[in-house]
Parts: structure tokens; sequence; C-alpha cells
């Protein structure tokens, strides 16, 4: 195990580039622990989830590389902001994506992170993702959780994460998934 590097597949849960999710993925990719590799995956093109367009043999290439991303990881991130106190579709239809292939998910460890210009950051969200995730076969690390509240003042106009304390907080989460999946692997 010390002999490799740990290997996180993430993905940002906004289709929107200029989204605050899509910075704090980009802050978690810089802050990753010196042992850990963290693969983002992008999302944008993945099709609303149909099972008439599901095919083991010859799934579509942005399926198959999702697929692929998180089978090949030891662990997953989600980073994904709340949309009227729920689950944001690009972030359930990637999720339901992922279930359907080969078993990607049975057991894969995962973190749940997320930002918000409001009060409450990503509460309810990630309460929901949650249940979603475990009935899809994730293994959910619970703690620590990051809902990264009043985002504008987090980040600069460049998207740079700026706030101390915040990345205090995504050390400590990645920190926490990499322990998870070390007590796992031993």
């Amino acid at each position: 195990m010390a002999d490799r590097p740990l290997k996180f597949a993430a993905f940002a849960g906004s289709l929107r580039k200029g989204s605050f999710n899509r910075m704090l993925l980009a802050a978690a990719l810089k802050l990753a622990p010196p042992d850990v590799v963290i693969e983002s995956i992008d999302i944008d093109d993945l099709p609303l989830f149909n099972a008439d367009l599901e095919s083991d043999d010859r799934p579509l290439p942005p399926v198959k590389r999702l697929w692929d991303a998180i089978a090949a990881a030891d662990a997953l991130l989600i980073v994904s902001p709340e949309y009227n106190y729920s689950i944001p579709a690009v972030t359930k239809n990637a999720i339901d994506w992922a279930s359907r292939g080969d078993d990607v998910l049975d057991g894969k460890i995962a973190a749940v992170m997320g930002a918000s210009p409001g009060n409450f950051g990503t509460v309810r969200m990630q309460m929901q993702i949650r249940q979603a995730g475990l009935g899809a076969g994730l293994a959910f690390i619970v703690e620590p959780q990051l809902m990264v509240t009043r985002a504008r003042e987090k980040f600069d106009a460049a998207g740079e994460l700026i706030d101390e304390k915040t990345k205090e907080d995504v050390v400590r989460l990645l920190e926490g998934l990499a322990e998870a999946v070390r007590r796992r692997l031993v």
C-alpha cells in the first residue's frame, strides 16, 4: 500500500463553469495530501439517465469514462451544490449512471462536500445524497462533513479558495477519506 498513492475520483455536481463547487473541487485538487491523487471527472456531457441508452458491451463514451474513473479509484469525492433544498439533477444523474456500471459503486468509500452562498451550506443536499448514494451501493464516510457557507466570501475573483479555515476543513476531509481507505486496505 505504501508504494503507491491513493487515488480518488471526484466530480463537481454543477454544470456552471464558475460555480463555487467547481472552485471547491479545484481547491481540493491543490490541497490533496502528498499521498493522494485526485482525478477530476467531467460529467458535463453525461446524458440524462435512460435505461434505453444502457449497454454493457458498448456504453456511451461519457458513461464509460465515469465508470472507468470510479472503478480505478480507491474512493469517490462528490462536490455538489444544493438546489431547492435537494440534490441537483446533474449530481443525481452521475450517481444513477455510476450505479449501473459493473458494480463500480458497490462498497466504494465516498465523501461529500459542497459550497453555497447561503448560511446553510449544503446540509440538506448532503443528507439526501447519503441516502441516494447508499442506495446505489456507496459506503459513505460521514465525518468530517464539509458544508461551505457564504461561499462568496471564501473565494476570490479568480476562483481561488482564500479562506484559511475552509482550506483546513478541505484538508481534514481529504485526510479523513484517505484514512478510511487505508483502514479498509489493511
